[in-house]
């Protein structure tokens, strides 16, 4: 990795480590990245070393699936920085090691497939405004013992979070043991329960932006996905269950974006899910985000043009 990252790159980079995570010169930074995201890995260990001299950069090979767990020796890093950004193919958002790092008090940034126009794109955002609109939000769920999701395509899925709480991903961690996943801006929870359907009519792995025709299709029953339309999710998730059994159909997260800058869907979940009034769906893993399940995936679906009831009341959904 001896090549100068593009000036772009080191633009974006210098948002991320500046405004998102304020990264002081007195503080250790540790980027976590592989062979298919070395750019951006260099880019963001660049603008690191601009503010501290204890920045460190590790590579290695992508994993085979989201979730997967990093080495050990990449996990231990991870826990002896102030500051962890992971620009990786698969996610470290949902893996023992990015809670681990949390608790040992790192701030922590994932950026799960990250590709360079999504972070030129996503990181040219007002951070202040996605974090009100994200106060916004939680305002007026927070409360709510059911959430209700409906959509032209065909989605109609109640969740109840029970006892859960509501979190807010602005893209400011500037408390140490907080985590963010960039580029930012979205609500969500991890209910306990849930029932109904919700059809992904937007983003979602491995397909990256649905045609207009497309439809994925999931069934929900007591929290449990029970049916998947698309064949190639489904053999993921019986991959998965193969090894944690029904865990892997947890119906882990319900999330509304509220990254008012991201103006249309470009086929990368990790930006799709924050645009401003659309919805995700997950299933799998809810350890990271405040369920109680293990498993070796997360399969986040964006739903277009939802609308959102609490307990019976429209929610005001964040727009372009």
């Amino acid at each position: 990795m001896n090549s100068e990252p593009d000036d772009e790159l080191v633009e974006a980079a210098r948002t991320a480590i500046g405004q998102c995570m304020a990264l002081a010169p007195d503080e250790s930074c540790l980027v976590v990245t592989d062979d298919e995201r070395e750019t951006i890995g260099e880019a963001l260990h660049a603008a690191a070393r601009d503010v501290t001299d204890d920045a460190v950069i590790l590579r290695y090979p992508p994993g085979e699936q989201h979730g997967e767990e990093p080495p050990k020796s990449v996990s231990a890093a991870m826990c002896g920085a102030d500051v962890v950004l992971a620009p990786t193919t698969k996610s470290l958002s949902h893996t023992r090691a990015r809670g681990d790092a949390n608790d040992a008090g790192a701030r922590v940034a994932t950026l799960p497939g990250i590709t360079d126009e999504v972070f030129t794109t996503g990181l040219d955002a007002d951070y202040e405004r996605i974090a009100d609109e994200c106060v916004s939000v939680i305002e007026q769920v927070a409360d709510a013992d059911e959430i209700r999701v409906t959509s032209p395509s065909g989605t109609d899925l109640t969740v109840r979070p029970g006892d859960r709480e509501w979190h807010a991903d602005t893209g400011i961690v500037h408390e140490a043991g907080g985590m963010t996943n960039l580029p930012a801006g979205e609500v969500y929870v991890s209910p306990e329960t849930g029932d109904g359907t919700y059809v992904v009519d937007g983003t979602m792995r491995p397909h990256g932006l649905l045609d207009d025709d497309q439809r994925l299709t999931f069934e929900v029953e007591d929290g449990y996905v029970t049916h998947i339309s698309d064949d190639e999710i489904r053999r993921q998730v019986e991959a998965a269950a193969e090894e944690v059994g029904r865990d892997a159909y947890n119906l882990a997260e319900l999330g509304i974006g509220t990254n008012v800058a991201v103006e249309s869907l470009v086929g990368s979940v990790l930006l799709d899910e924050k645009a401003g009034g659309t919805v995700h769906v997950a299933l799998g893993d809810d350890a990271g985000i405040g369920g109680d399940t293990d498993a070796p995936l997360h399969l986040d679906g964006v739903i277009r043009e939802p609308t959102v009831y609490a307990d019976g009341a429209e929610v005001e959904l964040p727009r372009v």
